[in-house]
């Protein structure tokens, strides 16, 4: 009797092949990688909806590959765990220093940016002063300018932390440290001076502030 070359083909395959969880690992890979480049950019959480948009991949092909970061992050299987993670925050993924870590990025920060802050980072720390918790959008929007790096020059200060996210759009909310009031020397934010006799017209974005 002949042998069926179909059955053969099939039977070689199979112990060629990967299983279908290796299949799915491996098709995981480029995912994950891709993921990995876009949140090193982001700079608010990113929906699992918005990165299957980006790179072109079905939401639960993301979901699994986010699930392989984070492992990856985290040192399983006896890997290296890394300084960062990678959190879910708001129903969106973004990267963060890990907690243990913090007081030694905080003193390299301020060891590499020892010069005051510049007239942007002034005016976008006095928005958040006066209309925390505030979204970055929201920063942008007063001030009709990008404020990404600002915000970020502001966080690696220690001058304003994350506080919370929108209810509505998922964006992170920022408020001032106690570490603003040392260097403004008050107790409290009630101490800070009225804004509207500071500005040309009393509004300016600042309405309806006390």
């Amino acid at each position: 009797m002949r042998a069926d070359p179909t059955r053969a083909s099939s039977a070689d395959a199979s112990e060629t092949d990967p299983s279908g969880d290796d299949r799915a690992h491996d098709a995981a890979v480029p995912i994950a990688r891709s993921l990995e480049a876009i949140l090193m950019v982001a700079d608010e959480p990113q929906s699992l909806v918005s990165l299957a948009t980006a790179v072109g991949a079905p939401t639960a092909a993301v979901r699994q590959a986010i699930e392989s970061l984070v492992a990856d992050f985290d040192g399983a299987d006896g890997g290296t765990r890394r300084g960062f993670e990678l959190r879910e925050v708001g129903g969106g993924w973004r990267f963060y220093v890990r907690e243990e870590f913090d007081p030694v990025v905080r003193d390299f920060v301020l060891t590499q940016n020892p010069t005051k802050l510049s007239q942007a980072a002034l005016e976008t720390l006095a928005v958040i002063a006066y209309k925390q918790p505030i979204t970055r959008s929201s920063i942008a929007q007063i001030r009709a300018v990008n404020v990404d790096s600002v915000v970020r020059t502001l966080l690696g200060r220690g001058l304003v932390t994350e506080s919370s996210t929108d209810s509505e759009t998922g964006a992170i909310t920022y408020e001032t440290t106690e570490l603003l009031l040392t260097h403004l020397g008050i107790n409290s934010l009630d101490e800070l001076p009225l804004i509207s006799p500071l500005l040309s017209d009393g509004r300016g974005g600042f309405d309806d502030v006390a």
